[in-house]
Formats: C-alpha cells, structure tokens, sequence
C-alpha cells in the first residue's frame, strides 16, 4: 500500500507521529509550514526526526511532486492533522499547496481520502465543509480518542485513535469495543 499523511498546523501533532510510526506500509509525507512549527512547538522535533518511519517526503509547495497528479495511484491519503484552514480549502476546491492538491488528486480520482480534523468546537461553516466532503466521499475523523477500552495513559488515548484509522484504510490494529465476546 502506498499512504500519503499529510501533517498540518492544527494541534495533535503526537496523532500524526504515532500514525507514521505504527502503520506499516510506504508513507509518503507531506508537512506544512504550520506543520513543521507544530512539530517543534508540541514534540521539540523536526520533520526530519520522522525521516525513518516514511519512504519519502515532499516539500508542501513541490506542486510538481509525483502525488500532485492522478496518474499516480496511491491507496490513501490521510491528513492528520487537519487544520479547518486546510479543510476549507480543500472543501472549496483549492489546490494551492501540496497538502490540497493532493487531496484534490483524492477526490477526483476517488482514493480514500481521510482527514482529521482536530478543532473544538466546530463552526458551522467548517460543519457543512465537513458534510460536502463526506457527500465527496471523504472519511472525516475527528480526532476523538475511543474510551470504551478505559485507556490509562495519554499514550494509550493516542493509540485508540491512531489503530482506529489504520483499520479504516485496511491495517488491522488494536482492540475493538468487546472484541474478544467475538472469539
């Protein structure tokens, strides 16, 4: 498989690290400006500290990157996080920087295009951004950590949500709510 992340500069910048570092297959990643000081502000690293868990990364204005153009094929794209700047203009069509034209890629081209939105509360404006690009066939998730599994730890929180999103594209991780009632 091959996944493009694309890292904005909406909080949870620990969601898009663990992702890169538990999903198994070709990542392809793409940081913003805001992504790369969200990294330094939450994690105290650089993009260049994720170097060994992706097969390449790609410069957020490279609009002549490979992953730009639909001939191309990839299995998903995953936008974690996902700033509402970024869902606005991927839900009005913008492809001005690498992160949206990808996604733009995603949604003419009809790949898994998920992205993570991390804001709270949500603006109805960002509401009906969200709703026009699931009608799309995007796979919006906010970045809501599952509870039922009473996680002890902030590790154990960031786990839940990350195996939840390797599940949605096809990698089977993590528990789910009463799993083992299924055995």
């Amino acid at each position: 498989m091959r996944i493009v992340v694309g890292i904005t500069g909406s909080s949870g910048a620990i969601y898009a690290t663990r992702f890169l570092e538990k999903c198994p297959n070709d990542k392809f990643l793409i940081v913003s400006k805001w992504g790369k000081t969200l990294l330094k502000d939450e994690l105290n690293i650089t993009d260049k500290n994720l170097s060994p868990f992706i097969k390449k990364q790609f410069d957020d204005n490279d609009l002549t990157a490979p992953i730009a153009s639909g001939s191309n094929y990839f299995d998903a794209y995953i936008i974690l996080p996902c700033s509402t700047s970024t869902l606005g203009k991927i839900a009005s069509g913008i492809g001005d920087s690498l992160i949206t034209r990808t996604a733009q890629v995603a949604l003419k081209e009809r790949y898994k295009l998920i992205i993570c939105i991390r804001e709270t509360p949500l603006s109805t404006i960002s509401l009906e951004q969200c709703v026009n690009l699931s009608k799309c066939g995007s796979i919006i998730m906010p970045i809501s950590p599952p509870l039922y599994f009473v996680p002890k730890t902030v590790d154990e929180y960031v786990d839940g949500f990350v195996d939840k999103v390797l599940n949605v594209i096809g990698i089977k991780s993590g528990i789910g709510w009463k799993e083992s009632e299924l055995e």
